[in-house]
């Protein structure tokens, strides 16, 4: 496997393993549609404490989903849509490979039974 490509594989697990929880997809959908939000306005849309946002926040950050600034005393975080475009990119691939594996399935199916007559 290329270096590029084993990138891409573990780029994609960490964005996979951080949407695998409702709260992670909630916050980035905050995030999407508010620009950019803090910590504590994030928690007061959600059932959970500051604490946990925060560590939910870096699960995203660590995944390449959300970045963080800082604006004074405080830590502002935007939506980085390139992981979740690159996982959408290898789904789409995935999706290609198995429409052409199936059609192939099909094919070779359809010609047994044409023999079979």
């Amino acid at each position: 496997m290329t270096d590029e490509r084993r990138d891409t594989v573990e780029g994609v697990d960490s964005v996979l393993v951080a949407l695998a929880d409702p709260t992670r997809r909630r916050l980035l959908d905050l995030l999407a549609a508010q620009g950019e939000a803090t910590a504590t306005t994030l928690a007061g849309r959600l059932p959970v404490s500051r604490q946990a946002v925060v560590k939910h926040l870096a699960v995203l950050d660590a995944a390449g989903l959300v970045s963080s600034s800082r604006a004074g005393r405080e830590v502002r975080y935007t939506v980085r849509p390139a992981a979740l475009n690159a996982t959408a990119r290898w789904m789409a691939t995935l999706a290609d490979d198995w429409d052409r594996r199936l059609e192939n399935i099909k094919r070779a199916a359809e010609a047994a039974e044409r023999d079979s007559r």
